[in-house]
């Protein structure tokens, strides 16, 4: 396996032809991706065609390859095809996606596909942005699947005290957590795993995460209350239009402030778009443009 770094694939500044990208997922009718990276392009006076892509669930490689057959420049890949991605491009992989053993960037190189995984650090930035301190923090994560792949490493780099992991299927959970020690050096006693039902804990949890898919079919996880420390914050790496059914669920049990994915999303696709065209797009004004839209198309519901 090659190990592919993580500097822009391509060449930075205006081109005389659209770049073709695209995110890539099922159900992905709700990705505002296309937006944020329109935004980006503007910025950068790039000229971009950014679209939608739902395959059927098993046609996710047949897909990707017609994709860049075509002359495709990159595609961002979310739910849930994230394991699928990272199988795929596995013999060209960035250190980020070595570690989670999972994929949500693909691109061409050399005639070769490679992959990178930018959610962990598109979480990070935005925790941080958040105040939400990472350091020392006691965080639980619901959900061990392809996004709790990609934020695990990150997390445990910017320091956390403890790391529990719990899911609905705990075998997922502790099959996570016993293959970590041998993707990276550090103080595997930080990390824990169980099921929904071992989700609390005596002194509560500085931060939790909602890294399943639970908030896209409008349901929250099944977990215990008392999830929350003092000062206890929620965040969804999902997002919506309106607080999500775990950010319901985190307000009613006490979380002193709760939060969604969209900045994650956004610094997430802004890495994305700098491994693609070689330029770093400022977040902070598409995050404020992308939330307007959001907000109207609530207040459009009312």
């Amino acid at each position: 396996m090659t190990t592919t770094s993580s500097t822009p694939a391509a060449v930075s500044g205006a081109i005389s032809h659209p770049a073709r990208c695209a995110v890539l997922g099922n159900p992905v009718s709700h990705s505002r991706s296309p937006a944020i990276h329109q935004q980006f392009a503007l910025q950068t006076k790039i000229a971009l065609l950014y679209e939608r892509i739902a395959p059927a669930v098993d046609q996710f490689e047949p897909t990707v390859t017609a994709f860049f057959n075509a002359g495709g420049r990159g595609l961002n890949v979310t739910v849930p095809f994230k394991l699928e991605a990272w199988q795929l491009a596995r013999a060209n992989l960035s250190v980020r996606a070595q570690l989670a053993q999972a994929v949500n960037t693909l691109w061409l190189e050399g005639g070769a596909l490679h992959g990178c995984n930018t959610d962990g650090i598109g979480l990070v930035t935005d925790l941080q942005r958040l105040a939400l301190p990472l350091k020392d923090a006691r965080i639980l994560m619901i959900g061990a699947g392809g996004a709790a792949r990609g934020v695990l490493g990150p997390l445990l780099e910017a320091g956390c005290a403890q790391l529990h992991i719990v899911n609905r299927t705990p075998a997922r959970a502790h099959a996570l957590v016993n293959q970590w020690p041998d993707l990276h050096a550090v103080q595997t006693k930080r990390l824990s795993a169980g099921s929904l039902s071992e989700a609390a804990s005596k002194q509560g949890w500085d931060l939790v995460l909602n890294a399943s898919a639970s908030s896209l079919s409008e349901a929250a996880p099944e977990v215990p209350s008392g999830l929350y420390a003092a000062g206890g914050c929620a965040y969804d790496l999902m997002y919506a239009a309106r607080p999500t059914t775990f950010m319901v669920q985190a307000q009613a049990d006490q979380a002193q402030h709760t939060h969604d994915g969209l900045g994650m999303l956004v610094e997430q696709a802004a890495e994305s778009f700098y491994l693609w065209h070689g330029v770093r797009p400022e977040t902070t004004p598409v995050l404020r443009l992308i939330r307007a839209e959001l907000d109207a198309s609530r207040e459009a519901l009312h």
